[in-house]
């Protein structure tokens, strides 16, 4: 996505886009929109037999590209495809036109998961917002019938593929059904890639009379901010990053074979209750490169290049999965992995910066590097020379908490205006506030982290405190405080 906005759509607005999501508006009048009927009355305007046909054929060729992603069972219809330009009569274009919707719909049905939305539910949404457009997709916020809330995705009337191909062919339609091309390959992908790493798809609609109409429905996530992101607990940047290698370890042996993200920027994935998960995948290609040679088996990035040997069946095998490997490396670990880590885990960290910076190891070593950082992590191993007796320096006051407030800041924290740290038990936590020089105790409750750890709040000083069952507080011996009921 190119852009990203939350605002509320004016009661005009959210009319036209209902109308345009139920396929009840033609196309844009600023745009030639051809028809069989112009042919045959003679009305040829701007658009010539040579463009229709050139048109088509690019038509053909993205449905061609589709088929080796639809199941089995949708091989029922097929399209014989000819080398080079051909004049076709209309008869001729209709029931092409008419037979690639055949295969589209049925190839869609057939792979459908259990849907909460399709045709019918989408005429009785509501609430819709803009969250975003690019150059070939629009992306609405919009509520089921149940209250649940989605993403709805749909051809981007006003976006640059559709423009350049309206002017270069004239036909605002026919254009569209090209289009949208993409939007049904997503839809097709995500039927056939489920895993909890990939958004959902929810439900999806395909309507070819009057004219091809194309609307997914996805689990709703939000944009993943980099900037944002940077400034979270080392945790929560090391969740993003094992869910990025869980990710890249489905897709080396997906149901589809070796799978490749061919656009692999932060912007393809969002969050979705902390979990990262890949949103945009209409430029995934399954599928190994083939070759003759070594040398076509390059990978070239802005900074060094990698060959891999090419098999003796003559394909690049593994060169999906490093493209993959060395992109999270690029985009996420260079920013997210090693900043702020516990200290006694860096070593392992900079490990898996190594071997995934010069590719020395796929990725299956890397997903077991990364369990074994959580599991150090998650049982507290990595803990080195914490002592119970630093706790003998702390009042302990149990059925108490402190009063919401501000206080001192530290960073990275899991709240802006005071110090909230993960910590594995009170042992670490009391290591962490001999640490500051503000801290004069520090409150633990039952909240927890996606790994199991407490939150504890540091705090500079104790004012009133609250009785609750659930919380303990620790206070510094000489650090004055009083509870209150």
């Amino acid at each position: 996505m190119q852009h990203s906005l939350s605002i509320a759509l004016s009661s005009a607005a959210l009319v036209t886009l209902v109308l345009l999501l139920t396929a009840k508006v033609s196309m844009d009048s600023g745009y030639v929109r051809l028809s069989e009927r112009d042919f045959t009355n003679g009305k040829y305007n701007s658009v010539g037999v040579s463009q229709r046909n050139a048109l088509l054929s690019e038509i053909k060729e993205r449905h061609r590209g589709l088929l080796p992603y639809y199941s089995g069972s949708a091989w029922g219809f097929s399209l014989k495809y000819r080398k080079g330009p051909a004049d076709l009569g209309l008869d001729t274009l209709s029931r092409t036109l008419e037979k690639m919707d055949e295969v589209n719909v049925k190839a869609l049905n057939t792979g459908a998961i259990s849907a909460a939305a399709g045709c019918e539910e989408l005429r009785s949404m509501r609430h819709f917002e803009f969250l975003g457009s690019g150059y070939t997709k629009l992306v609405l916020k919009g509520v089921l019938p149940n209250s649940t809330a989605v993403a709805l995705k749909s051809v981007n009337r006003q976006g640059v593929d559709m423009k350049r191909c309206a002017e270069r062919f004239g036909d605002a339609e026919g254009c569209y059904r090209l289009v949208s091309y993409k939007l049904i390959k997503e839809i097709v992908l995500l039927q056939r890639l489920q895993h909890p790493n990939i958004i959902k798809l929810q439900g999806h609609c395909y309507r070819s009379d009057p004219g091809v109409r194309v609307t997914a429905v996805l689990e709703l996530g939000f944009p993943l901010e980099m900037i944002q992101l940077l400034q979270t607990p080392w945790e929560e940047r090391f969740r993003v990053c094992m869910s990025l290698v869980k990710l890249l370890h489905y897709l080396a042996s997906s149901p589809l074979g070796s799978v490749c993200l061919l656009d692999f920027q932060p912007r393809q994935f969002v969050m979705v209750d902390g979990e990262l998960k890949l949103s945009d995948i209409d430029d995934a290609v399954a599928g190994e490169l083939s070759c003759r040679e070594d040398r076509d088996c390059t990978l070239q990035f802005p900074t060094r290049n990698f060959t891999s040997p090419c098999s003796v069946d003559g394909q690049c095998r593994g060169l999906n999965e490093k493209r993959n490997l060395y992109n999270a490396f690029r985009y996420f670990f260079t920013y997210l992995l090693p900043h702020r880590a516990p200290p006694t885990l860096q070593p392992l960290l900079d490990r898996i910066m190594n071997s995934t910076g010069d590719l020395s190891s796929g990725i299956n070593k890397t997903l077991e590097a990364f369990q074994e950082i959580l599991h150090l992590y998650k049982s507290g191993q990595y803990l080195q020379n914490v002592s119970s007796s630093l706790l003998k320096d702390y009042i302990l006051l149990k059925g108490f908490r402190t009063k919401e407030s501000n206080d001192y800041k530290c960073w990275p924290s899991y709240k802006q205006q005071s110090c909230l740290l993960s910590v594995h038990d009170k042992k670490e936590a009391a290591g962490i506030c001999n640490s500051h020089s503000q801290c004069q105790g520090f409150s633990v409750d039952q909240q927890r982290t996606w790994t199991g750890r407490y939150l504890a709040s540091f705090r500079s000083g104790f004012g009133d405190l609250i009785p609750d069952v659930n919380s303990a507080i620790y206070v510094k011996k000489g650090a004055g405080f009083r509870a209150t009921t």
